[in-house]
């Protein structure tokens, strides 16, 4: 729920440009069936619930008014009538190899974006739209699967997009949460440790050899929740992981005790030594509080 997190995906669907009045035959799609179109095998999923932010409080808080200040954003609103912050409810995201897939719903005045499509250089044939990114390597492609379900991909291929037309045969089985964000992440990605944030590598090296992991993020109470589910390919490794999670978190406190410091629940050292983890059959989960300060500084 980083503020680059929220804004970025924000910007990258505010560059998807325009739509086209024909449409793929996929009215009332579920959530199950729009997973299943993206190409998620070795791909990180990530999935954001804008409207249910709202809702909270939260969303307003990361988006914040700086946004409104960048020309681009301006302008691309005044043409285009679309603000993300108010238009778009829900998205879902694969960070694949051969580029960045999304699915996103919201509400959408196709012939503007239309003609903003065709302003910033591309247009539509036969259903697919295609427009230049911000880099040469970074070409936009998009079609509507229904009148609020936009298909988008960022990637050097300019018809990326049309993968998403039926389902993918790269893609890999996702639960869906009820958590208004969570990201899903393969065996092959959890075995990259060092690309993780700093602070957290610890952690990531200690599910290196696990099937797969979960995060996802939910209000409770007056904080937010942060949980972690990792899939084990047994309950010995399980017990291992916990064990390794509970001997990290209490390094960690260790070191900023010696330091004559207190865990400040403003930043990450309060999140990550609020930790705690139970072992359940092939699963470890493990759980952080975070606290509004925490937020309120990323946001700033």
């Amino acid at each position: 729920m980083k503020r680059r997190l929220i804004i970025g995906t924000g910007a990258a669907i505010l560059l998807l440009g325009g739509g086209t009045a024909i449409y793929f035959g996929t009215r009332g799609l579920p959530p199950e069936a729009q997973l299943a179109r993206l190409p998620s095998e070795n791909a990180p999923v990530l999935s954001i619930d804008f409207a249910a932010l709202r809702r909270g409080g939260v969303f307003e808080m990361l988006s914040g008014p700086v946004v409104e200040e960048e020309p681009e954003y301006k302008t691309f609103v005044e043409k285009t009538a679309f603000d993300y912050r108010r238009d778009l409810d829900h998205a879902l995201i694969a960070f694949h190899s051969s580029g960045v897939y999304f699915l996103v719903r919201g509400r959408f005045d196709w012939k503007r974006l239309e003609t903003y499509a065709r302003e910033q250089g591309g247009g539509c044939i036969n259903g697919l739209c295609r427009m230049p990114g911000s880099r040469p390597e970074r070409k936009i492609s998009y079609f509507p699967l229904q009148p609020d379900l936009l298909a988008m991909a960022v990637s050097p291929n300019e018809s990326a997009a049309s993968r998403m037309s039926g389902p993918a045969a790269d893609s890999r089985r996702i639960t869906l949460l009820p958590q208004p964000v969570w990201l899903s992440l393969p065996a092959s990605t959890l075995q990259k440790s060092e690309a993780f944030p700093t602070g957290t590598q610890l952690f990531a090296k200690a599910i290196e050899g696990a099937e797969g992991a979960t995060i996802s993020l939910a209000p409770r109470g007056k904080a937010i929740e942060a949980q972690l589910e990792v899939a084990c390919r047994s309950a010995q490794e399980a017990a291992i992981i916990a064990e390794q999670f509970q001997k990290v978190t209490a390094l960690l406190r260790r070191l900023i005790e010696k330091e004559n410091q207190k865990p400040n629940p403003g930043d990450l050292s309060g999140v990550l030594t609020a930790g705690v983890f139970r072992q359940e059959n092939t699963r470890v989960v493990g759980s952080w509080p975070i606290e509004r300060a925490f937020i309120e500084n990323l946001a700033k």
